[in-house]
């Protein structure tokens, strides 16, 4: 049965193979579906399967291979953080083709960094659990991500304090067990100094005294209660990051 869209159809198009590719159902180097076979899957006009196809090529998630035809591009964009959610609350999967994490650790620590205290309303000295990793792509460090998660958090959580990864979203086994809701604040990015952890972390040898800046998004979740927990991915220089795409009229 063709699926006809309610919407812009190179859009609808357009949106259906880039969650497709994002998803990791399509892998870098396999082939997209015939031009006929797009137009009898979707209901469109050639044009329309032409105008979705520019559009992923414009954002790099597609390229021509001649006889091979429209195929999967090898990424050029980083997925860390909070970028995974979306496909793991569709599939499952933490980690797309290529993508993997590495360098785990656990600790607890007392808060006395101003801005985490803040995002997490908690007091100077307060324990908190952070949990950081690498993620790569195709062995390449790309990121560093760190979570940090007040008393009130990991006390329903014990697992944040094992070293072992967490294999789902927290918030889900959050919202499991104590019936709240968590949602997800705005997300802001930065540009500010690395420091040698994080230099160490992304592999980027350098002179002790040489600066290097380095891009920075972060977030905080929420319950009906206040924070819960702190999310921040310091990007090695030169990578490109995901910008979620707002509603239109947003």
């Amino acid at each position: 049965m063709a699926y006809r869209s309610s919407g812009a159809g190179y859009a609808d198009v357009a949106s259906h193979f880039r969650k497709r590719i994002e998803d990791g159902d399509l892998a870098p180097g396999d082939p997209l579906p015939s031009v006929a076979d797009v137009r009898e899957q979707f209901g469109v006009s050639a044009k329309t399967v032409s105008r979705a196809l520019g559009v992923l090529k414009n954002e790099g998630l597609v390229t021509s291979r001649g006889s091979l035809g429209t195929v999967v591009a090898e990424p050029r964009a980083v997925t860390s953080g909070v970028d995974r959610l979306p496909r793991m609350a569709r599939t499952g999967r933490r980690y797309g083709h290529g993508e993997d994490s590495t360098g785990h650790r656990v600790m607890m620590r007392s808060a006395h960094d101003p801005k985490v205290c803040r995002a997490l309303d908690v007091e100077p000295g307060e324990e908190v659990v952070v949990r950081i990793r690498t993620f790569r792509q195709d062995g390449r460090p790309t990121s560093v991500g760190v979570s940090v998660y007040p008393p009130r958090t990991w006390a329903e959580l014990p697992e944040l304090m094992a070293e072992e990864r967490m294999n789902n979203f927290f918030g889900s086994l959050y919202t499991e067990r104590t019936g709240r809701e968590v949602t997800q604040g705005e997300r802001i990015g930065y540009q500010r100094m690395a420091s040698q952890d994080e230099l160490d972390a992304l592999e980027i040898k350098v002179p002790s005294v040489t600066p290097v800046i380095v891009f920075v998004t972060d977030v905080t979740f929420h319950d009906e209660d206040g924070p819960v927990a702190y999310w921040e991915d310091v990007y090695a220089p030169g990578e490109k990051i995901r910008i979620p795409a707002e509603p239109a009229g947003q």
